[in-house]
């Protein structure tokens, strides 16, 4: 009896497996981009150490090989506020003609939260509209593109949704293409750098990424007034080649930089951080560029699994960069604890009764005089 009873204890404990599970901030796969790359609040760089800042989650990669260099919990899911920008500039610039006229309506004027000046019955090209919402962040001229582009805002979120996906944006979902705070929306400093990264590649997007100064007419068409690039990294940074700059009263100051210099094009993403989150990127692309040769890749931004894209002349597009591994399993070996807990959750249900079978064996082995003397 004693040995069966043991033997049904050491098949639970087998059944279960060792004490190690995977992390919460994992997938399947493990995390997306590599191993060391998860929502923890810890600083990873390999080679040499990053200034402090204050950003609760940042990242900073190198957009040629993809090559993630230094990162604070990227996969943490935080409010973009304007950031998401960039995601939105991905789905609608394929799509529209920047020619196409665009008149202004009631609802693109009337639209919360920053505006570019966009006024009910003035006429707008595509082009200028895609300049509004990049140089001064214009949720009116978000709303303006999205409306013109067939199914309106409810398609463009759709869309954008499935674009992330597609890039292996998996901390990234969109209920507001503005970027404004909503229930449900959210992405990561790692996602970020992926929007970057495609935009980037897109001539168009990296235009008016970098764009300083635009005009935009007033109402009743008389004369324009100045706009100003929001990113003040183009103003004061060698190699800027800015991106978009984003803040909400609940995502606080969330960035997107980038610039080039001596061969290289880096790329850092900030989220959930105060004011003097420019000085803060400022500080991580400079140590970048200065340690560039010292470092060691901590991560990589993941290239999409998608069918051969063919140029306008129907050739093959250039393949991916190699080195853009794919996520592999990582095993996180977990505290007495948590090795506790996921025991109990993975230890079959008919394994409980061990405990119990195992004390009601006991005291019916034990002596009969024993139990005579209780009565």
């Amino acid at each position: 009896m004693r040995l069966l009873l043991t033997a049904c204890a050491t098949t639970a404990l087998a059944v279960a497996g060792p004490l190690t599970a995977t992390a919460a901030d994992q997938g399947p796969q493990g995390p997306v981009g590599g191993e060391l790359l998860t929502a923890k609040p810890t600083v990873i760089a390999d080679g040499a150490a990053p200034p402090a800042v204050q950003a609760s989650a940042y990242v900073v990669a190198d957009l040629d090989t993809g090559q993630v260099l230094a990162a604070k919990a990227p996969h943490a899911k935080l409010r973009p506020a304007s950031t998401l920008k960039t995601l939105t500039a991905l789905v609608l610039l394929p799509r529209l003609k920047k020619t196409d006229p665009v008149v202004g309506s009631d609802a693109d004027a009337g639209i919360i939260g920053s505006k570019v000046g966009v006024y009910p019955g003035l006429h707008y090209t595509v082009d200028l509209l895609f300049q509004g919402m990049f140089l001064a962040s214009g949720n009116d001229a978000v709303h303006a593109l999205c409306a013109h582009d067939q199914g309106g805002i409810p398609a463009t979120i759709q869309r954008m949704n499935t674009k992330a996906k597609e890039i292996g944006a998996l901390d990234t979902h969109v209920t507001d293409p503005t970027g404004l705070d909503a229930d449900g929306q959210y992405s990561s400093a790692y996602d970020l750098a992926l929007f970057a990264q495609a935009g980037l590649a897109r001539p168009d997007f990296a235009k008016y990424a970098s764009t300083k100064f635009t005009n935009f007419p007033n109402a009743g068409n008389k004369g324009t007034y100045q706009v100003a690039n929001q990113n003040k990294l183009l103003f004061n940074y060698d190699g800027a080649l800015g991106v978009k700059t984003g803040y909400t009263t609940l995502a606080r100051n969330t960035f997107v930089g980038a610039a080039r210099r001596n061969g290289h094009t880096l790329v850092v993403t900030m989220m959930n951080a105060p004011h003097g989150i420019t000085e803060d990127a400022s500080n991580l692309l400079t140590w970048t560029f200065a340690n560039y040769g010292k470092l060691k890749p901590v991560g990589t931004l993941v290239k999409a699994d998608a069918p051969p894209k063919t140029t306008t002349q129907g050739k093959p597009a250039d393949k991916p960069a190699s080195g853009t591994a794919r996520p592999q399993r990582s095993r996180t070996v977990l505290s007495p604890g948590q090795a506790v807990q996921s025991l109990a959750f993975r230890v079959p249900v008919w394994a409980y009764a061990g405990p119990p079978v195992l004390l009601l064996g006991l005291f019916l082995r034990r002596p009969r005089t024993l139990r005579r003397r209780r009565h």
